[in-house]
């Protein structure tokens, strides 16, 4: 199955997220809260052990703060709500408010679950990669790639195949719907897992989550089958931000960054979006500070293209100029049919381009996919190859947040394809 139906995905909870000005502190924070809106149940993510949030702990307060990216999830009445709007200034302690929305993940194919589906910097990159990037790739000239008994095609095209960085000494965090920590392909690893679910616990009950962990941070040499994962050597982080059904509110997945960045996580992929066209300015500001951090956050652009007909666009979180946006191609090294285009919105283009078409990966046992493996489609799977191989240029280079991104779309290999479907181009693992 191919794309998805096109939706708003504007699906709000009631609640509204709260931007702070910056460095103020979790105090701060509550402060502001208390004397504004007069909110005396305040939680934050200080009062827990590497600020992993108990979203169940939690579910009482008028105010959960993120400490790390500076927001707050708030269930405010309505009077509470116009006391904080009229605070809401440039220079004030309140930077804007705006509705938590529900997130879906960006894969074509849904396993059951329907997907809703630096402003001068990011535009300066895109020029740099431009006039910089090397020979124009036509799908005519070189063929199909498909996948071997030794690896996935996407390996193969991202030249992950024949580079020798394992992502060592590198922290990846997933966001997304948990991981089979079960899976035989991750004994010994290095795992840390974190559900910011309420009622569920990071093992996946979806799939989803496990295929992107599997592209990203995959084995060298699986048991059995080719290879699939790029960063075999990274420390992954698994933070279950999305429910069993492929869905969750804001507030898991805001947790779920501020534990990454809490733990000095170098990069963070997320495979979930909603379908909206304004810029969120809770997302721009935590990608934003997250850079600030020296961490790099990627995002599906989303699958809400119908191509020809209709090109799609860049939705949440993915639009957000201090987020890395990444569309899917296929092995004909053509734009897949669901992948969305870039728009006008102020950072609403595509940044960079990886494999997102029939990608082969680890998967939970399930009665209907028993042998832990899958192959699905999505801007999904372009992501977790672009945080992957993103581990490798950060373990080759000792480069961060933005010089990591920086590198990522200088490196890119140019594609006969617009620049708004694929940014810089195919994403390239260190040669």
């Amino acid at each position: 199955m191919i794309g998805d139906t096109h939706t708003s995905g504007d699906t709000g909870t009631g609640r509204r997220i709260v931007v702070f000005a910056p460095n103020d502190g979790s105090s701060s924070y509550a402060g502001t809260l208390r004397q504004v809106a007069g909110m005396t149940s305040v939680a934050s993510t200080t009062d827990f052990a590497g600020q992993a949030l108990d979203i169940e702990q939690t579910r009482s307060a008028q105010a959960t703060i993120f400490a790390e990216l500076g927001v707050a999830v708030v269930d405010a009445d309505a009077d509470q709500i116009v006391a904080l709007d009229a605070m809401c200034s440039l220079d004030g302690a309140i930077r804007s408010i705006e509705p938590e929305r529900v997130q879906r993940i960006r894969s074509a194919e849904s396993g059951g679950a329907s997907p809703d589906y630096l402003r001068g910097y990011r535009g300066g990159v895109t020029d740099l990669s431009e006039r910089l990037g090397g020979a124009v790739v036509s799908a005519a000239a070189t063929g199909p790639i498909v996948d071997t008994d030794q690896f996935t095609w996407g390996l193969i095209a991202t030249g992950v195949s024949t580079s020798a960085a394992t992502g060592a000494g590198v922290k990846v965090a997933v966001l997304d719907t948990g991981m089979d920590l079960t899976h035989p392909d991750f004994v010994g690893r290095s795992i840390t897992a974190q559900s910011f679910v309420s009622g569920e616990q990071p093992q996946d009950g979806h799939g989803h989550g496990t295929h992107c962990v599997g592209t990203s941070c995959g084995p060298l040499a699986p048991p059995t089958g080719r290879r699939y994962g790029i960063a075999h050597g990274a420390e992954i982080y698994v933070g279950k931000v999305l429910g069993n059904d492929g869905g969750g509110p804001d507030a898991g997945i805001l947790a779920g960054l501020n534990w990454a960045l809490a733990n000095g996580v170098h990069i963070v992929s997320m495979s979930l979006g909603a379908d909206v066209r304004a810029v969120s300015q809770a997302y721009e500001t935590v990608g934003r500070r997250a850079l600030d951090a020296g961490t790099l956050i990627i995002a599906a652009a989303g699958n809400n293209a119908n191509r020809p007909s209709d090109p799609g666009f860049v939705g949440v979180p993915a639009n957000s100029p201090s987020i890395a946006a990444v569309g899917a191609i296929d092995g004909a090294s053509a734009i897949a049919p669901f992948s969305a285009r870039s728009t006008r919105v102020d950072g609403g283009n595509v940044d960079i381009a990886a494999p997102g078409v029939d990608v082969y990966s680890s998967w939970p046992v399930f009665a209907e996919s028993p042998s832990r493996y899958n192959t699905i489609s999505g801007t999904s799977m372009a992501t977790p190859h672009v945080a992957g191989i993103a581990a490798l240029w950060c373990e080759t280079t000792g480069r961060r947040g933005r010089d990591l991104w920086t590198t990522l779309t200088r490196e890119a290999r140019r594609l006969d394809i617009p620049a708004a479907d694929v940014g810089a181009g195919l994403v390239q693992a260190p040669r």
